[in-house]
């Protein structure tokens, strides 16, 4: 007897369980039902057709109703909805446009009806400005409106995304190409649920820099359509406006229509099956986004909705079916997302789930390049190994320009045979200079593993610096060479370069635990091998100063930057004893004339930190005043580098791009200035600065009088075209808490203090005649009579004038006031930025 094999759902499950049934089974009688008119198409390549990448819609319909009957002998039966299940009688209700509402029996019946949008109860969320992008017409609908803006050239259209996940950054890149204005909302903390935050933090940075504007850990309280725009108001009580609002907050299995079948789902309204794709009935199978399957790793039940284990389920099912047995073992959630020029992938378990499944989870950072760096093109790409105390590799995450997707498959392979650590240090890759290094990243993190297994070193990552630093008995050291560190360094550590440690290890105290950080961990490494083993305690800060540089960037434009905050303009912190080793590095340039005058040109392509700049620094000690040096690097630290080297040494950045990995720049050697084009004098605006021109307020005082006093200071500077910035310590904190009470961790003695300090202007008194508060309460009443501007007024107009509201660290540490409880535009320091604000000044005020 001929099997008949009903399929609900097309695209990656449905389809492709057809497909490979057909061409196990001739005989079997094959008909696939779908709601829509699409059968099989590209739902990855959505985006990319919305930003005019992919310019031919036809390309996203991998196969045609027709095509799939003509070439597989299946019944394609579009706009038809499955409505109901009934598995003891083997039927199923259809709802045709063009036989109406019929039964059509089976004996066996696969479920692969996809997912939907989220669509969570958000007041205004029915706006007819609101899209999604799950499937074709979703996308028709998104593109006409994206082409709608950029046919009328109207430049300041705005698309808001709500949502940081893959579907959400990758229609956001898509739109920014498309020239509009894009802002990017994410509820969590960090953008892309599979990495961990030092590698989230890295495509923050790279969508920011190319123009997104985030809004992460704050999710969307209402939508509010106004005449012409969408209005977005946010958690925190911030609003947003732009003219549309792309909706990708996530996806739900589309499992209505099989409550009451008697078939089991779970928690989430997932399809339960078991290893060979089969729900609770023999006959009846579940796939793709759908479906409910098991980690891999900790073998408990999950849902990936992804195309590949989408595609590999349905062959299982189709052999299952013909009488193959077949299992499915589960899914590491492997995947991969281009990020403009950059790229991130991911496969099994990041450090976080690791954590929460209670697994013996360890790390290691390494930075290296994606193929020989002698060979022209090397880019640098950083990885994340995550892996248990018997060296099992459970997971890791990479982001970089070129040579991400091969590292994270290599190790994805791994993992799926249950590899160790022992494994990837063993592992034998093709390698010549285009394509590889000799020890490959895959090897390099092997390594690095063992090292870490064996004791040979103590590795630690940012959180845990940031959770464990203690200033009284531990020791930032810096084993950079002095330039790298001058040009930014963590705030608090002294600099002595490795080459220097032997003979100046008598600085480095023996009694405080040493905690070591060079650009990317090799250095510290080695400078930690020495210390330990000449008596110190040491940890060595994985990832490096790269790593706290990105999740810095992060970290400081949310108003929590704690104790990762480094300094980007100079201010040494130890002796100048670098063996400098520009000399040996350098080359001869070759010339050209552009205008009349000689530019020199330096390769410094696949050179890693700090030898980019140790070049630069080498060509431009032989140049003269006004001269033009033009780099080309690959390294990408240097982007950030070279801003802050022209600022230290009086040179002028003309320009500055990077793409696919390669960053350009063109500096004047010693003119500073504003000469230019207006994108010069942007780069060059805090170096234009009229020397010790500006103003600092250090606010000690947390009454209403000096307050005012300070910011109508502040803000009378601020309108004479002056730079000011405030730094408020111990009672100058209240001046900027938020009114409202925050939900925030603390302990007893630091719960009394924020009880005790007034929360935000309306509970500050006067220093004078308070009188109970009757005097601060006329104060306010004379003020509002005779229209003298509120201290919230005044800080308000201070943050928009740009003047820098800046929080002492130390102070907030010792009353115990956390960053969510500060108003928002405040930044963070300590003593050192003070003192280094005041060397810029000429007028310094303490009130």
């Amino acid at each position: 007897m001929n099997k008949k094999v009903l399929i609900i759902g097309g695209v990656a499950g449905g389809a492709s369980t057809a497909t490979r049934l057909r061409r196990l089974d001739e005989s079997a009688k094959i008909i696939i039902f779908e709601k829509d008119e699409y059968i099989s198409f590209a739902n990855c390549g959505l985006p990319y057709y919305i930003g005019g990448v992919i310019q031919e819609r036809d390309k996203l319909l991998l196969q045609t109703p027709q095509a799939i009957k003509d070439r597989f002998n299946i019944d394609v039966r579009i706009f038809s909805e499955v409505v109901k299940i009934d598995p003891a009688a083997k039927k199923v209700t259809v709802n045709s446009r063009d036989k109406g509402r019929y039964e059509e029996a089976f004996d066996y019946l696969v479920l692969s009806p996809g997912a939907a949008p989220v669509k969570p109860p958000i007041k205004g969320i029915d706006s007819k400005r609101i899209f999604s992008l799950r499937n074709v017409p979703d996308t028709d609908a998104i593109k006409a409106q994206v082409d709608k803006y950029t046919k009328a050239a109207q430049a300041n259209a705005t698309a808001i995304v709500i949502g940081g996940g893959f579907i959400g950054i990758e229609t956001a890149e898509n739109m920014i190409e498309k020239g509009l204005n894009v802002i990017l909302v994410e509820a969590a903390p960090h953008i892309l649920a599979p990495f961990d935050s030092e590698f989230a933090m890295v495509a923050e940075a790279e969508m920011e820099s190319m123009g997104i504007e985030l809004h992460t850990g704050d999710g969307v309280s209402e939508f509010i359509d106004e005449a012409d725009k969408l209005s977005v108001k946010l958690a925190s009580g911030k609003i947003i406006t732009g003219d549309f609002v792309i909706s990708a907050i996530g996806v739900r299995p589309a499992t209505d229509f099989i409550k009451d079948s008697g078939i089991e789902l779970g928690p989430k309204g997932h399809i339960v099956v078991d290893d060979h794709m089969r729900t609770n009935f023999d006959y009846i199978y579940g796939a793709g986004d759908a479906a409910e399957i098991v980690d891999f790793i900790t073998r408990k039940k999950t849902a990936i909705p992804l195309a590949g284990p989408a595609n590999r389920q349905a062959r299982i099912i189709a052999d299952n079916i013909a009488g193959i047995d077949s299992k499915y073992l589960g899914s590491m959630g492997t995947s991969i997302i281009k990020v403009f020029d950059k790229t991130a992938a991911a496969t099994g378990m990041n450090m976080r789930n690791a954590r929460r499944a209670g697994i013996d989870a360890r790390a290691v950072f390494i930075h290296p390049n994606n193929h020989a760096s002698y060979y022209p093109g090397a880019a640098q790409m950083s990885i994340k190994l995550v892996y248990t105390g018997d060296k099992k590799v459970i997971g890791a995450q990479a982001v970089g320009y070129d040579g991400v997707d091969k590292v994270i498959d290599v190790i994805s392979t791994v993992i799926k045979f249950g590899g160790t650590v022992d494994d990837l240090a063993e592992l034998e890759l093709a390698y010549a200079p285009p394509y590889l290094s000799a020890k490959a990243p895959a090897n390099m993190l092997g390594f690095v593993a063992q090292n870490n297994i064996a004791g040979l070193v103590e590795n630690a990552t940012i959180d845990e610096f940031n959770e464990q630093f203690d200033p009284e008995t531990m020791l930032m050291l810096d084993v950079r060479e002095n330039i790298e560190s001058e040009n930014g360094n963590i705030y608090g550590s002294i600099n002595i370069p490795l080459n220097s440690i032997r003979k100046r290890m008598n600085e480095i105290p023996k009694d405080k635990l040493i905690w070591i950080y060079c650009s990317v961990g090799v250095r510290g490494y080695i400078a930690a091998r020495i210390l330990n083993q000449n008596g110190y305690r040491t940890k060595n800060l994985a990832g490096g100063y790269n790593l706290i540089k990105n999740a810095a960037f992060r970290l400081l434009s949310n108003k929590r930057l704690e104790e990762f905050r480094h300094k980007e303009t100079g201010g040494n912190n130890s002796k100048n004893g670098a063996e400098s080793n520009a000399a040996a590095m350098n080359s001869e340039p070759s010339k050209d004339k552009e205008n009349n005058t000689e530019t020199i040109k330096l390769d410094a392509r696949g050179l890693s930190c700090p030898g980019p700049l140790m070049r630069v620094k080498a060509f431009t000690d032989e140049m003269q005043p006004g001269q033009k040096l033009e780099i080309l690097a690959s390294d990408p630290g240097f982007y950030e580098d070279i801003k802050s080297w022209c600022k230290r040494t009086n040179s002028e950045l003309l320009a500055l791009t990077k793409k696919a990995g390669e960053i350009t720049a063109l500096i004047k050697k010693g003119s500073g200035g504003t000469e230019g084009t207006q994108a010069t004098q942007a780069m060059n605006q805090e170096a234009a600065a009229p020397a010790r021109d500006n103003k600092n307020i250090v606010v000690f005082s947390g009454e209403l009088d000096k307050a005012l006093a300070a910011f109508i200071i502040a803000n009378g500077a601020a309108a004479m075209g002056k730079r000011v910035t405030m730094f408020f310590t111990f009672w100058g904190l209240s001046i900027l808490r938020k009114p409202e009470k925050v939900a925030v961790k603390k302990g007893f003695v630091d719960s009394m203090f924020g009880a005790m300090l007034p929360k935000g202007t309306g509970k500050l008194k006067l220093s004078k005649m308070n009188m109970m508060g009757m005097g601060t309460a006329m104060m306010k009443r004379v003020m509002k009579d005779k229209n003298i501007s509120s201290v919230d007024e005044l800080v308000k107009a201070a943050i928009d004038s740009g003047i820098e509201l800046i929080a002492c660290q130390m102070s907030m540490d010792v009353m115990g006031i956390k960053p969510e409880e500060l108003i928002d535009g405040v930044k963070f320091g300590g003593v050192g930025y003070m003192l280094g604000e005041a060397e810029d000044s000429n007028v310094n005020f303490f009130i």
